[in-house]
């Protein structure tokens, strides 16, 4: 522990704990103290030990190892489903750019853009002749939207400001801010041409912000039959942005879906036999009920450790009138159960939403997998705990404890002097530099310098526009690269080197380190003693009642 107490320093002053001298301990009630003593030392026990002390089997480790076991298989069959149904948007939306964006070429979007006026009547006449010949062109099992019996019409939108005349050569303008939304609508089955869809369509160049064309398109992910799974149905909102915010003479055009997926209506699979989706359910409710199990035992012990540390801290004040150390305190909260707890939680929660899914009721993938995939995280660092029970791992696990509170410090500072670099990169070279065109961006740029990436491309692609701009990124990416690479991260290795060190030099001295662990070193009986059985606990407390009641007997006596 780093913080020590005030009765601790009295301690080292004056000579050892009060309760070190077995003779002086708690006159009054010395088999009431060694009850304390051994109930806390059993607290600290691990799983082996109190098999050994109270023949008491290890329930909660047999139930991780097992949850461990089960949650995993769990997470991997929802990772494949949930990958099928990635890829399936993923390749539909290649699938459209590809269908509906005028010569467009993989990997170029961000490039995809307009620059003289035909150019936009040609791309929006090219989307509609697409649009209206879907059935003829498209390779998948797309089809158009219907309401009914009649399609669902395609809607081109068109924002633009209500009035204003610009004269860039007079440098003067005058402009309405209101935006007017103007909207016309294109049925898909007469394939018409943009001059005879919309023969009143005229776009406002200088005034116009977007054209947005808007269309649903419907399909079914068929590659999950082969996994023995229904398939579902998608329904895909595609949204065709013209951006014309900046009015620098280059419209960004730029194609986005929105997927919605719902459950087939009417099916029918032949040929293959359906997955029994019951068996799945009952596998996903079994997980749930052990989690809830799970969840049980850990906040029982947790309950337990909260009390037993009442016990301590009542008796350190009634007996020294001092307070326990929070450090102390800590010891009794145990953060492995707290994570337990959590990650079922988030299993719990993650279960019934797989369940959900499987049954149709919902379609929150996105949402389940980031349940599933936390909670099964936990799981796994939770066996890290049982890890700690051998020597040369719990050295590791102890270190990374004790130097938490230091690194968190450490942290703060360091992400204080990040933020400021942050700033001043976003502000000083994001008009010259592509990697500090954001906030987001210039963050993502620093922590890779940090760790050795991408240096050379972020000092190579500075532009030299700006010969005062150019020198000063000179300054400020040495200075960054200089100050947390040979600083900054040396300081935080010697934090945990230095914190290594002196919990090794304390495991090895053998010497307790806190006034808990002083007051448990007190108690030398084994686990294998017999002194730890539930019987022994009982006559303690049962000794305990007679002699208060023999005490309370001779006060009577001798007031008498």
């Amino acid at each position: 522990m780093e913080e020590s107490s005030d009765l601790y320093d009295v301690h080292e002053a004056n000579g050892p704990p009060l309760w070190a001298d077995h003779d002086h301990q708690c006159l009054e009630e010395p088999d009431n103290v060694e009850c304390l003593r051994r109930k806390i030392k059993y607290y600290f026990m691990n799983p082996c030990e109190k098999y050994h002390a109270r023949g008491r089997k290890p329930w909660k480790l047999i139930l991780q190892i097992i949850k461990i076991a089960i949650i995993t298989i769990q997470l991997v069959s929802f990772g494949l489903s949930n990958q099928m149904v990635v890829t399936f948007k993923e390749e539909n939306l290649m699938t459209f750019k590809h269908l509906f964006l005028k010569d467009y070429v993989d990997g170029l979007m961000d490039t995809y853009a307009v620059y003289r006026q035909a150019e936009v009547y040609d791309h929006i006449d090219y989307i509609l002749e697409q649009y209206g010949h879907l059935h003829n062109i498209t390779v998948g099992n797309h089809e158009y939207e219907k309401n009914g019996t009649f399609y669902n019409p395609l809607l081109v939108c068109q924002e633009f400001y209500r009035n204003g005349t610009i004269y860039p050569g007079n440098e003067t303008f005058e402009i309405d801010a209101h935006v007017q939304t103007d909207c016309f609508k294109v049925y898909p089955t007469y394939h018409p041409t943009l001059q005879e869809a919309l023969p009143r369509f005229e776009l406002h160049f200088k005034r116009m912000l977007f054209v947005k064309i808007t269309f649903v398109l419907k399909a079914i992910n068929l590659q999950t039959v082969r996994h023995r799974e229904l398939p579902d149905c998608y329904d895909f909102t595609v949204t065709i942005t013209f951006d014309n915010q900046a009015h620098s003479g280059r419209i960004k055009v730029d194609l986005e879906t929105d997927v919605d997926i719902n459950e087939c209506r009417d099916w029918k699979v032949t040929g293959a036999s359906a997955r029994n989706i019951y068996l799945t359910v009952l596998f996903d409710c079994f997980i749930i009920v052990t989690c809830i199990t799970s969840f049980a035992l850990c906040t029982r012990s947790v309950i337990n450790g909260i009390q037993l540390q009442f016990e301590y801290t009542l008796y350190c004040k009634n007996l020294f009138g001092n307070q326990v150390p929070w450090s102390d305190k800590l010891e009794f909260l145990n953060g492995w159960y707290i994570l337990i707890i959590v990650s079922d939680t988030l299993s719990i929660i993650g279960s019934i939403l797989k369940i959900e899914i499987q049954t149709k009721v919902l379609t929150s993938y996105d949402v389940c997998s980031i349940f599933l995939g936390t909670g099964t995280m936990f799981v796994w660092i939770g066996v890290i705990r049982y890890m700690g029970y051998f020597r040369k791992y719990n050295i590791l696990i102890l270190t990374l404890r004790a130097a938490f509170p230091n690194v968190i410090r450490f942290i703060c500072c360091a992400g204080i002097i990040y933020l400021s670099y942050c700033f001043c990169g976003w502000i000083v070279l994001g008009p010259y530099h592509e990697k500090f065109r954001t906030l987001n961006t210039v963050s993502e740029c620093l922590f890779s310098l940090v760790n050795g990436d991408d240096m050379y491309p972020t000092f190579k692609y500075m532009k030299q526009k700006s010969r005062l701009v150019w020198l000063f990124s000179r300054v400020y990416l040495y200075s960054f690269v200089s100050l947390f690479i040979y600083m900054i991260l040396s300081l935080f290795i010697t934090i945990i080197t230095d914190t290594y060190d002196t919990i090794k030099q304390q495991q090895q001295s053998g010497i307790p380190t806190s006034e808990l662990h002083k007051f448990m070193s007190v108690c030398k009986d084994l686990p294998n003693s017999g002194m730890y059985r539930l019987e022994e606990k009982k006559d303690c407390f049962l000794n305990c009642c007679i002699t208060r009641c023999r005490k309370h007997q001779e006060r009577l006596t001798s007031d008498a």
